[in-house]
């Protein structure tokens, strides 16, 4: 199977809650040397929402040169008004970057037409790789496996997505509807534990958070796959599924990512950008007893 796992990046800020460039090459340098099979940043996980524009292309800026090729660097350069967003695209393309992904616009519930008209867009003006990013649980609604459709054969730019629903039916509709007609279409999972269901209906594999403070056990998932070791693969699914219970430590999960990563010693600070609260001591011992009980400690 053809197989990737790209790690959506925490961004690391320090104790003022600036992007510590620094601290990040570390953490892009720990996923590569982990054996990940590209890195996303500024997705969800790292906190988009909420850093300013200058240090967000600083950061892209940094991105490049600490990765120098090794594995493909994907942006998010999604921003409610749509001509910041076409500019941070091109910027981050211009830098070096491989790809952008954008996730639909928030806040307002749009109907196919005016989110058809935003990727129109989007597609037109930006030079180079586009990924769509579905997360109807923070945008409030999805994109439709038929407006994929429409706009992966419209836009040859458009080359993936990413899913991030819990459940597989969507993800395996636009497999079944977009790859029959667009092969080289690029679906990924958002949910970790969906990995090998994705690619055993044909899609890509998954950018999914627990390879932040885990990359081992994702990049062993990923080169059982590409060996189609199913054993390997089956070991490989329980270790994550274990893995899953990060998230349901706090909904707002970002902080307890980080903390997760203080505690393996990867990075130093686990400062989030508000609206993000730090873990609580009882949050914090809940990381490490799943660290220590899946042998990460």
């Amino acid at each position: 199977m053809n197989a990737k796992w790209i790690t959506p990046a925490v961004t690391v800020l320090d104790s003022n809650g600036h992007v510590d460039g620094e601290e990040n090459c570390r953490v892009y340098e720990n996923l590569i040397q982990k054996g990940m099979d590209g890195i996303l940043l500024l997705g969800s996980i790292g906190e988009f929402f909420a850093i300013p524009m200058e240090e967000k292309r600083e950061l892209v800026k940094t991105a490049v040169k600490a990765v120098r090729g090794r594995v493909p660097l994907i942006v998010g350069t999604n921003c409610m008004v749509v001509d910041e967003c076409v500019a941070f695209s091109n910027y981050a393309l211009e830098q070096g970057a491989d790809g952008v992904i954008v996730i639909s616009p928030y806040y307002v519930n749009l109907p196919d037409s005016s989110l058809e008209a935003f990727y129109d867009r989007i597609a037109r003006e930006v030079k180079g790789k586009i990924y769509l990013y579905n997360y109807p649980g923070v945008t409030g609604y999805e994109l439709h496996p038929e407006l994929i459709l429409k706009l992966a054969m419209k836009h040859e730019n458009i080359v993936g997505i990413k899913d991030t629903v819990p459940n597989m039916d969507h993800t395996r509709a636009i497999i079944t509807l977009v790859k029959e007609q667009r092969p080289d279409f690029q679906v990924f999972s958002g949910f970790d534990e969906n990995f090998a269901h994705n690619l055993l209906c044909g899609g890509s594999g998954c950018m999914a958070g627990t390879s932040n403070f885990a990359p081992e056990f994702s990049a062993a998932f990923a080169d059982a796959a590409r060996r189609d070791d199913l054993a390997g693969m089956a070991a490989c699914q329980k270790k994550i599924d274990s893995l899953m219970a990060i998230y349901s430590i706090r909904s707002l999960f970002v902080p307890i990512i980080k903390e997760a990563m203080v505690l393996r010693g990867i990075i130093s600070s686990a400062v989030c950008a508000q609206p993000h609260c730090h873990a609580t001591a009882e949050e914090t011992e809940a990381v490490r007893q799943l660290l220590e009980k899946n042998g990460l400690k």
